[in-house]
């Protein structure tokens, strides 16, 4: 099989760039993806994440593990990241977030020019279908549904009052550039009449619509073993599918969208990277790229978690699953019920010093209790509220476990390898606990769980080292910029490599300052644009 553009990974980015480089009938593109569709009812029931997230069994889930983490006492970290078209987006809470529009003016600082804030809010745009129809920031046509949430608890307004009560101001949108405040987020949930409350993932948004393109092939239950090369140019894709190897050919380009653990492990396997990643696994050197697998961030994140009398919320009793056959019942019928929601409803991005120029903690308001990524349940009812360091320093790794391509890469986080994350978890926790006993809120809390009163900086230290852990924002690993340790120029190519590019969240230089869903979107919507651009201008 030969196509113009080969695509590995089918998840935010490579649907998105599927779908968009696909739009014109005379190009042809072929979609490899290791997961299935991504369009069960699942995926496209928005609580029904609970089955999906804690990987028990592996349901549209990689459920991998890091190393090892030192400054997590030893643990083992868990890195849930989605395996179906869709990728994350089908597995995720749906949460909306762009960031803080100094992050990407801090990559156009960094040397790569046309990713400031300016420049990128045209591709949020082009892709989002807002609720709300289209402003200055906002887009209302694209393939993106974002959404209000359906249905939230009363117990999110009473975390949203409480903020208030503390003179944290109430925002109604925190994707303007300037996210500081406390609210509601808004959802990646369809609006529409037809399929008004569900999930609409990159897929679903995407991918799903344009499957009868008779120039589209996509390809699942597809993993990639090793890019194909003739000298330093890409020619295609090694995979596996039901136990045996196939190839693909590009005729244009090989276009990594696995993601910032699957990209850079597929960049090592293909000999592209460091000697002392690749030599010693006996894979030959293709090309030595120093920046491979290096820089990787993610926002590590604390949880509090409390019990309630109030059972208007997910939890485990009689009456609490009586109700929730109710609310499955409302939902089928109208999308709006507990069914819909993202769990994690209430938001706030909050400064822990007066002097920053940007918030650097986030809160996720969730209306259940959360304990090791809901592998641990708890009976009852209740809340959590998770804080995460929006910008840490620590930087880790991603390298390969062994030769074979079905097994896991080797995550390395390094989580609070670097003291001042620390620091600022502590400060973004004591902020949290003060939210958490104002009232409204206050009036809720039946118990804290795990926190037994007023803890000193040490006794929250051990509890954030025993307790802490991703909440699913791996970025980094092959960053874009112009220094050595770029993998990816401005335009997303890898260095000294013909035809081969990286569109995910791996080309991000630096973590930005909330999820990143949206931005993987906004990366792969202006990758398709700068593709298309410099095919045109080729055959000028």
């Amino acid at each position: 099989m030969r196509f113009d553009y080969v695509i590995v990974g089918g998840g935010s980015a490579g649907s998105t760039l599927a779908a968009r480089l696909s739009e014109d009938p005379g190009t042809t593109v072929c979609l490899l993806e290791a997961g299935g569709k991504g369009d069960s009812l699942l995926v496209r029931t928005p609580a029904a994440v609970v089955a999906m997230l804690p990987g028990r069994p592996k349901i549209n889930n990689w459920a991998f593990e890091t190393i090892p983490q030192a400054g997590l006492n030893g643990r083992k970290g868990y890195q849930p990241r989605g395996k179906a078209l869709g990728g994350s987006s089908a597995i995720n809470a749906m949460l909306y977030v762009r960031g803080h529009a100094k992050d990407y003016d801090e990559w156009d600082n960094l040397g790569c020019d046309g990713w400031d804030w300016q420049s990128v809010l045209p591709y949020f745009q082009k892709a989002e279908n807002n609720e709300d129809g289209a402003d200055d920031c906002h887009g209302g046509d694209g393939p993106l549904q974002v959404s209000h949430q359906k249905a939230p608890r009363a117990l999110t307004e009473a975390f949203v009052k409480a903020g208030e009560s503390l003179q944290i101001r109430r925002s109604a949108d925190f994707n303007r550039g300037e996210n500081e405040g406390i609210g509601y987020y808004q959802v990646t949930q369809f609006h529409n009449r037809q399929k008004n409350g569900e999930r609409c993932s990159a897929a679903a948004a995407y991918l799903h619509p344009a499957l009868s393109r008779p120039n589209l092939k996509v390809i699942t239950r597809a993993h990639a073993k090793r890019i194909l090369f003739q000298g330093k140019r890409a020619t295609g894709v090694l995979y596996s599918k039901a136990d045996k190897d196939h190839e693909v050919l590009a005729r244009r380009e090989v276009i990594l969208c696995g993601g910032a653990f699957n990209s850079p492990q597929l960049l090592q396997l293909s000999g592209i990277g460091r000697p002392e990643d690749i030599t010693p696994h006996g894979i030959e050197m293709r090309h030595e790229l120093p920046g491979v697998g290096q820089n990787l961030q993610d926002h590590l994140d604390f949880v509090l978690a409390y019990k309630t009398r109030d059972r208007d919320n997910f939890g485990i009793s009689l009456p609490g699953g009586l109700a929730l056959i109710k609310h499955i019942r409302n939902w089928r019928k109208t999308g709006r019920s507990m069914i819909a929601t993202p769990f994690a409803e209430g938001a706030a991005f909050l400064k822990t010093e007066s002097g920053l120029e940007r918030p650097d903690i986030q809160l996720h308001f969730v209306i259940s209790i959360v304990d090791d990524h809901a592998r641990k349940l708890h009976l009852g009812h209740g809340f959590s509220c998770h804080i995460c360091v929006l910008r840490p320093k620590s930087r880790g790794t991603v390298g390969l476990n062994s030769a074979d391509p079905m097994a896991p890469p080797r995550i390395d986080p390094n989580f609070l390898a670097e003291a001042e994350d620390l620091q600022v978890l502590i400060r973004g926790t004591r902020l949290c606990r003060q939210i958490m006993q104002a009232e409204p809120l206050a009036s809720y809390v039946k118990k804290e769980l795990f926190i037994d009163g007023e803890p000193d900086d040490a006794t929250l230290e051990q509890h954030i080292r025993a307790r802490a852990d991703t909440i699913y924002h791996p970025v980094g690993t092959c960053k874009m910029g112009l220094d050595d340790m770029a993998v990816v120029d401005p335009e997303l190519r890898v260095r000294g490599m013909e035809a081969l590019r990286v569109v995910d969240a791996s080309v991000m230089p630096r973590l930005i300052g909330g999820n990143t869903n949206a931005p993987t979107i906004m990366i792969a919507e202006k990758a398709a644009q700068m593709i298309q651009g410099s095919v045109a201008l080729a055959a000028q």
